[in-house]
C-alpha cells in the first residue's frame, strides 16, 4: 500500500464512522438541551476526552512541535502552562460550574453569565458576550475548514474547494445530525488518536536518532542561540516576560464556551472525577510529547523551512510509508473534527441566546415545542457552517492570520466571570459588562499593537478578574 493509498483508506474509514456516530447521535438528540448540551448526561471518558480534544484541536500538534524544533528548551514551559490550563478548568472551575448551571437550568456560557430570567441588564449582556462569541469562534471556524481544504488538496494533488467542501461537508453532516452528542463523541475519538499519535511519534524519532543520549547530544549542536536555555538567551527581563507570556496561555482555558460546556454536561460528581483523571493525563502526553518531538525532528531533520512542518516530516522520516500515512491521516482527520464543537457554541448562541433569549420565549413546552426548538437549532448550524464555508473559500486567507487572538480574547472576556459566579457569587450587571468588555478589547488592542507575552495574555485576564471580583462584593 502506497503513502497516498494509506491516507485515503484511513480517512474514508474516519468519515464512515463520523456519520454513524452522527446517526446514532441523532436519535439522543430530543430536545434544545440535549442538542446543545447533551441532556447533561455525559460520563468521564466522553467529558475527559471531547473537552481535551476541543481546548487543544490539531493545532497543538503542529503549534507545540514546532514551538520545540525552533526554541528548543524553552519549550518546556508549555508543559506547565497548558496542564495548568487543564487543571484550572477541572479541579478549580468544573465543580462549581457544573452544580450550579444544573441548578439554573443554564444550557450556555452566555446564559450562565447573564442570570436567569428577571435579572437587571439580562439582555445587553446576552448581546455583548453573543458578538464576543460569534465574531471570535466564526472567523475560526473558516479558518479551519480553509487548513483542512489546503491540506486535503496538498496531500490528493487536487483542487482546493472541492478539497474543502469534501473534508467541510463531513463535520456539517454529523454535527448536524447528533449535535452535541455527535461532537462529543467524534471529539473523543479525535482526542485518542491524537494520543496515539503523541506517543508513537516521539517515540520513532528519537529511535531514530539514536536513543535520549544522541537526542541531547544533537540539541547541543543547534546552532541558535539560547537553543539549550529556558529562556532563549534572553536577558532576565525579557526572559522572565517571555516565561509569563508562555504560562499566561493558561489562564485562556476556563474562558473557552466550547470547552467549558463539556464540564456543564457532566452527569454527576463521579463522572468529574473520573474525566480529570484522564484529561489530565491526556494533557501530559501530548504537551510533553509533542516537545520530545520537535526536538527530536530538529536533530533529525535541522533545516525544516517551516518549523510547524516538524510533525508531518518526523512522520515521513521516522516511519515506514504506510505509518507515516496513517499519520498524516490522523493528522487530518483532527483538521476536520475540531470545528464541531466551535459550531454548536455559535449555533447555541444565536438560536438560543439570542433568537430565544435564553429561554425567554420558550413558553409552550410540548413535544411539538421541542422539534421546533430542535428544527431551529439545526437550521442554525447549517446557515453559519454554509457562511464559515464561503468566507473560507473566497476570502483571502491573509485573513485569517489574526484569528490566532480569538482563544486569548475568550478567555480574557469569559474565564474570570465564570469563575467568579460560581466560586463566589454574580457580579452586579454593570461589572459583568464591564469585566467582559475590558477582558476582551484589551486583549485585541495587545494582539493588534503585537505587544505580545505578559500584555497579551496575562494583563487583560487580570483586570477583568479584578473588575468581576469588585463587582461580587456585597453591595
Amino acid at each position: 500500500m502506497t503513502r497516498t493509498q494509506a491516507i485515503l483508506s484511513t480517512l474514508i474509514a474516519y468519515a464512515l464512522t463520523m456519520i454513524i456516530i452522527g446517526l446514532i447521535a441523532n436519535r439522543l438528540s430530543r430536545d434544545e438541551k440535549d442538542y446543545f448540551l447533551g441532556g447533561r448526561r455525559l460520563g468521564p471518558w466522553v467529558a475527559g476526552l471531547s473537552a481535551s480534544a476541543s481546548s487543544s484541536s490539531v493545532w497543538t500538534l503542529l503549534g507545540v512541535s514546532g514551538y520545540a524544533y525552533a526554541y528548543g528548551l524553552a519549550a518546556v514551559w508549555l508543559v506547565p502552562a497548558c496542564v495548568g490550563g487543564f487543571a484550572l478548568n477541572w479541579f478549580i472551575l468544573a465543580p462549581a460550574l457544573r452544580r450550579e448551571s444544573a441548578r439554573c437550568g443554564a444550557i450556555t456560557v452566555t446564559e450562565m453569565l447573564a442570570g436567569p430570567i428577571g435579572t437587571a441588564k439580562r439582555w445587553p449582556v446576552i448581546v455583548l458576550a453573543s458578538t464576543i462569541v460569534l465574531l471570535s469562534l466564526l472567523t475560526y471556524v473558516a479558518a479551519q475548514f480553509q487548513g483542512a481544504g489546503k491540506t486535503f488538496a496538498e496531500t490528493f494533488d487536487m483542487g482546493f474547494t472541492p478539497a474543502l467542501l469534501i473534508g467541510a461537508a463531513i463535520v456539517v453532516f454529523y454535527t448536524l445530525l447528533g449535535g452535541f452528542w455527535a461532537a462529543s463523541i467524534t471529539d473523543t475519538v479525535q482526542g485518542m488518536i491524537m494520543a496515539v499519535a503523541a506517543l508513537a511519534l516521539p517515540i520513532a524519532t528519537v529511535t531514530a536518532i539514536g536513543g535520549l543520549d544522541p537526542l541531547v547530544a544533537g540539541m547541543q549542536t543547534v546552532e541558535v542561540e539560547g537553543y539549550m536555555t529556558l529562556t532563549r538567551g534572553m536577558p532576565l527581563a525579557a526572559g522572565l516576560g517571555m516565561v509569563l507570556g508562555l504560562l499566561g496561555i493558561g489562564l485562556g482555558y476556563p474562558g473557552q464556551p466550547h470547552v467549558v460546556n463539556r464540564l456543564m454536561a457532566l452527569r454527576d460528581d463521579a463522572a468529574l472525577v473520573g474525566g480529570r483523571r484522564i484529561s489530565m493525563t491526556w494533557a501530559l502526553v501530548i504537551y510533553s510529547g509533542m516537545i520530545v518531538l520537535g526536538w527530536a525532528v530538529r536533530v533529525l531533520l535541522p533545516d525544516l523551512a517551516d518549523p510547524e512542518d516538524a510533525f508531518m516530516a518526523g512522520s515521513e522520516a521516522a516511519l515506514p510509508p504506510v505509518l507515516a500515512g496513517i499519520m498524516i491521516a490522523a493528522l487530518l482527520s483532527a483538521i476536520m473534527s475540531t470545528v464541531d464543537s466551535q459550531l454548536l457554541v455559535a449555533a447555541s448562541t444565536i438560536s438560543h441566546d439570542l433568537i430565544g433569549r435564553a429561554g425567554e420565549r420558550e413558553i409552550e413546552p410540548g413535544l411539538g415545542h421541542d422539534r421546533r426548538v430542535l428544527l431551529r437549532s439545526r437550521l442554525t448550524v447549517l446557515t453559519l457552517s454554509l457562511g464559515s464555508i464561503g468566507v473560507a473559500l473566497w476570502v483571502d486567507e491573509g485573513i485569517f492570520e489574526s484569528v490566532l487572538f480569538a482563544w486569548t480574547a475568550m478567555g480574557a472576556a469569559f474565564g474570570p466571570l465564570l469563575l467568579v459566579t460560581v466560586l463566589v457569587r454574580r457580579p452586579r450587571p454593570e461589572y459583568v459588562l464591564a469585566a467582559m468588555g475590558a477582558g476582551f478589547s484589551l486583549s485585541v488592542l495587545a494582539y493588534v499593537s503585537e505587544a505580545g507575552g505578559v500584555l497579551e495574555r496575562v494583563v487583560p485576564f487580570v483586570i477583568a478578574l479584578a473588575l468581576a471580583g469588585w463587582g461580587a462584593r456585597e453591595p
